[in-house]
């Protein structure tokens, strides 16, 4: 199996990636949404998510994007991508619920017994991907404190025992996805900018839980969501400073995960909480994902610059905010080549 290399040469400064998920085709799904419903079905599905995501990682590799991902092209949505391959969850009978401290609505399935795989979660996906790369290839699965804000509950009763639970299945899913060859499991944690207090009680141990036994890189994507509408109205109800990141980030630092993503351009975080990760690779997202805009390559390498001024230029991964999921396919585009340009021209300048 073909690992990419993590020592020598191979390792360039400001290495890029994408925080995770891609647009789906026009072939494949509906567009600009985040809960897209298909486009085909049966073994045509299966092709066209193929395609897609033969399509992607080219399109990163053509764009300078040093770790690559398969964009989630496989998978209707970040966290019931994974969902749909757990026992125990009643899909037929879907509820409402509010998500996120009731940022917007969704529907949602519930877990109605103990939870237990059925098999494989994202096996397919991952060989192929190994098979037609080598560059370093990330994988994303949604962490045990967003899943549990995702999904309704009438069998384990209490929040922690259930992300436990989940947990259990994650390490087991990851423990496969690195025998695979992946180099990089990332678990995505948007509800850690929510219940700030849960993450030092019980959010940083559930993600322990899932990163257990594994020897590849673990990254922990926190951010302040995909560029919805709900997403964007609450940003801008949270005042000329998010801060949310101080509470957090300090436990972050102390944890045993490798790498941490955090949202920074066009955002209102301010840098110097970078510093409260001094000791960890950080993801800098360098791309807004709640713009059409693209951006310039001298913005991006704005970004790095400021963000030397508190973490050394050898931990800074210069990464998208969040995932470009609903966003228009060739803007999506324009922004991978925007990335790989502007971490270009930082090594150019800082290397």
């Amino acid at each position: 199996m073909y690992r990419f290399s993590t020592t020598g040469p191979d390792i360039a400064m400001f290495e890029t990636a994408i925080a995770g998920s891609l647009p789906k085709p026009s072939w494949l799904a509906e567009q600009n949404k985040l809960w897209p419903q298909w486009k085909l079905a049966g073994e045509e599905l299966a092709e066209a998510k193929n395609d897609a995501t033969l399509l992607w990682i080219k399109s990163q590799e053509d764009a300078g994007i040093d770790t690559v991902g398969d964009g989630e092209q496989s998978r209707q949505h970040f966290v019931h991508g994974f969902l749909e391959s757990v026992e125990g969850i009643d899909f037929d009978h879907k509820v409402k619920m509010g998500i996120r401290n009731n940022r917007y609505d969704a529907m949602v399935p519930t877990v109605v017994a103990p939870l237990r795989l059925r098999g494989r979660v994202h096996e397919p996906e991952a060989k192929l991907a190994r098979a037609h790369t080598k560059h370093k290839l990330k994988f994303t699965m949604p962490g045990p404190m967003t899943i549990v804000d995702t999904i309704a509950d009438r069998h384990y009763g209490d929040k922690v025992k259930m992300a436990m639970a989940f947990a259990e299945l994650l390490n087991q899913e990851a423990r496969a996805l690195e025998a695979q060859g992946v180099d990089i499991i990332q678990f995505d944690e948007p509800a850690f900018n929510v219940y700030m207090d849960d993450v030092t009680k019980w959010g940083i141990d559930a993600l322990h839980r899932a990163i257990e036994g594994l020897r590849c890189k673990t990254a922990v994507h926190i951010c302040y969501g995909y560029g919805i509408k709900a997403n964007i109205d609450w940003k801008n109800s949270l005042g000329n400073e998010w801060r949310q990141y101080e509470e957090i980030l300090p436990a972050l630092a102390s944890s045993r995960i490798d790498q941490v993503s955090v949202e920074c351009i066009h955002s209102r975080v301010p840098m110097n909480l970078l510093k409260l990760l001094d000791g960890k690779d950080v993801m800098i997202g360098v791309i807004d994902v709640a713009s059409d805009k693209v951006e310039t390559p001298e913005e991006i390498a704005g970004v790095i610059a400021e963000a030397m001024k508190y973490l050394p230029k050898e931990s800074l991964r210069p990464c998208t905010n969040c995932g470009m999921a609903p966003m228009h396919r060739d803007i999506a585009m324009a922004k991978l080549s925007a990335l790989g340009a502007g971490a270009a021209l930082a090594r150019k300048r800082f290397g």
